[in-house]
This record gives structure tokens, sequence and C-alpha cells, in this order.
């Protein structure tokens, strides 16, 4: 963690309420390979990485709410600490939600007072929004010592991004922030919420972020269509196959022998997402074999599934995978999140990084006019007091 930026919101909680803060680092996190297999009941392969939220946070016995984001310099207080609702104030309610979800877990929620700034780049992909939330459900855990389990604080964060943000996320960003471990990639079930680490050497590949710096207004929309057509393709299986609850259930046998009848569209997202899957699982094994090439083939994969057959991939984030591949010391690359702009996400032998940086950011401005902006990252261990 950036120690200057634990000592400035440490300081500033201090100058503003007199009294010693307990401080807790959250990060933001990656996912290596296992894009829209979530909501599917299938694999992610998530890891927690350096860019991260820092807070301050102590009980003040005032009854009243206040919270501070640092980076913004802005301030919402609350008169009552029992009366808490969403507010007109967009990052309040990040904070409040996590508030308002402990009471309904039957605790009664002191005033308390929040400092909190941090290093995740905005609209990166990067969770930003689940770091906030995880750090002060840990944060009020520890003050108010309820004792509710690492699992619990992922749905209690996850259920505040519902309520208060209104965007029904999986549960992934939140549990990777919580249970990030050092030096590591962990693969969550996300319909059993099973998890398994695997070794990820930070020393022999980088993880370097190309943020294509464009959203384009199709991303949530079409994500709720490609949700549908999902549902769409497991609702003709279920006529033949009743075990099929969910893609994670199906099989590529299973979407050849009923392909007419999905029809072209549907067969293809089935496709991406079964094949998907395999290769999550398959991308651990090469890890768990060292072998950093065949991940990053899987990486490629994955990539030319989500532009072809998912199609959620867009211009610039297909001419960023094309130039990464034609850099040297690149493993794979693919795109990350849920598509039509934001990262591409690199595994780059060290010596090569900045090398790998220069010949993107050139072909990215020769190709498409556009300014590259890159983040490096290592993986780190999840939610924690520092």
């Amino acid at each position: 963690m950036s120690a200057p930026l634990s000592q400035d919101i440490h300081s500033d909680f201090q100058r503003r309420f007199g009294y010693e803060p307990l401080l807790v680092r959250a990060p933001g996190r990656v996912n290596l390979i296992g894009e829209h297999t979530d909501y599917n009941g299938g694999f992610v392969l998530p890891a927690a990485v350096d860019k991260e939220a820092t807070f301050a946070v102590g009980l003040n016995e005032s009854g009243q709410i206040r919270l501070v984001a640092h980076d913004l310099n802005e301030t919402l207080e609350l008169a009552n600490a029992a009366e808490i609702a969403p507010s007109e104030t967009h990052w309040a309610n990040y904070l409040l939600g996590v508030a308002a979800q402990f009471q309904q877990r039957g605790v009664a929620v002191p005033g308390f007072d929040c400092v909190f700034g941090g290093t995740i780049p905005q609209g990166a992909g990067m969770s930003s929004s689940a770091a906030i939330e995880c750090g002060l459900a840990f944060a009020l855990n520890l003050l108010l010592k309820t004792n509710f389990d690492t699992m619990e604080l992922a749905r209690i964060a996850q259920k505040a991004e519902h309520t208060y943000a209104g965007v029904m996320c999986g549960i992934m960003d939140q549990f990777a922030s919580l249970f990030g471990r050092d030096g590591h990639v962990v693969r969550l079930d996300c319909r059993s919420l099973e998890y398994e680490y695997f070794p990820f050497d930070t020393a022999a590949a980088r993880i370097v972020l190309c943020n294509s710096g464009v959203k384009h207004s199709l991303a949530s929309s079409e994500y709720n269509t490609r949700r549908q057509e999902c549902e769409r393709g497991v609702s003709v299986l279920q006529q033949h196959y009743p075990q099929v609850q969910t893609l994670r259930d199906a099989t590529m046998e299973q979407l050849e022998a009923h392909r007419s009848e999905l029809g072209g569209t549907v067969y293809r997202r089935c496709a991406y997402v079964v094949q998907e899957n395999a290769r999550v699982v398959t991308a651990c094994q090469h890890l768990e074999d060292g072998d950093l090439a065949a991940f990053g083939q899987d990486m490629y994969a994955s990539h030319a599934g989500l532009r072809d057959d998912y199609e959620v991939s867009c211009a610039e984030l297909d001419v960023l995978v094309e130039a990464a591949k034609a850099a040297p010391g690149v493993f794979g690359a693919r795109m990350m999140g849920g598509g039509f702009g934001g990262c591409t996400i690199n595994l780059v032998a060290p010596e090569h990084v900045d090398g790998f940086i220069a010949s993107v950011s050139a072909a990215y401005q020769e190709k498409l006019g556009l300014k590259l902006e890159t983040y490096q990252t290592t993986i780190v261990a999840g939610v924690g007091a520092v």
C-alpha cells in the first residue's frame, strides 16, 4: 500500500474528528479469465491487486454518521444512524448500503466516522465500488464485534450494491477483494461458492492493464440481453436434459445436438460460456504446472470467444489485444469485464514491460488516434487492517 495515502487518510481523520481510528485497506481486483460465467453458475479466476481503497473508521458515540470522501474533499452527514436511507450523494450510497445491511442482520449500528480514499482507477473495471463496500464492512465487523465470517461480509457488500447503488452485480468483485491472497489467484465456483487458490508468480509475469478509455453505451443493455440469451439456451436444453439448471451443467455435445432449435445467436452465446468454463479449469492446471505460455493461450482464446461468439468486444479492445500479440515478452491478453470498453489484461515478462507499454501505446495511437493509459499491478492479500 502507498504509505503516504494511509498517512493522509489517518491525519485527515484525526484533524476532523480528533481521535484514533481503525485503519483498513481494501484492494481492487482483476479477473484473469472467466468472463460472463458468473451469472451462468460458472467459474471465475480473480485476484486482489495493489490498487486499493484505504479507510479510517471509528465509533463516535454521537449517533451521527459522518462520511468523508478524501479524494473528492466531499462530506456527508446523517443525523441519526438508526435512520439510514439512500442519499443523493452517489459515493456515499456504497457506504450507507453496507451500514443498512448490518441493520438488516439485527445489528444496532451506532454513530460512526469514516474517511476513505484510494488508488483504484475509476472506470477501469477494477471494482472500486466493491473495495469501498468491503473495506467498510470489514471495519464495522471489527469495531462492532459482530463476528460475521468473510463470505457473509462479501454478501453484505454485494447486497449493498444491489440495494443502494442499484447494480445487480454477481459476488465475484466483493469476493476477490475480501478473499485475495498474496501471490495467488482464486478460482471461485459461482454456483456453490467453493473456492481454491492457485499460485501466480508475479516475478515471472507482471499484470499490465491497458485502459481503452472508451465506455460504449451498449454495455448495460447488451449485458441484460446476453443474460436473457443464456437463459433462453438453458430453457431449450432443459426440455431434453432436465438436469441442466444453468449453462454450467451444459456440454458442447448437448449444444451441438440442438443447434437448430437454439438458433445461431443463442447457440454461439451458450457455446462461449461452456468453453470459457472449461478454459478456467485448464488455465488453473497450467498455473500449477508453471506454464504461463499455455495460460496465455487460454487468455487469447477467451478474448476470441468474447469477440466472435459472445460479441461483447469492440474495435478498441481488439486493437489492444492484437497489439499485445505482436509485442515481445507477452504471455497472453484479453478484454476484461463486461465489454464494449474498459481494459485489456495482459501478462508480460517483467523485463519487457516498458517495451510492451511503448509498442501497444504506439499501435493504439496509430490505428485509432487514441492515447493509452496503462496500470501495472501485482497480486496482494485481501481486505485487512493496516
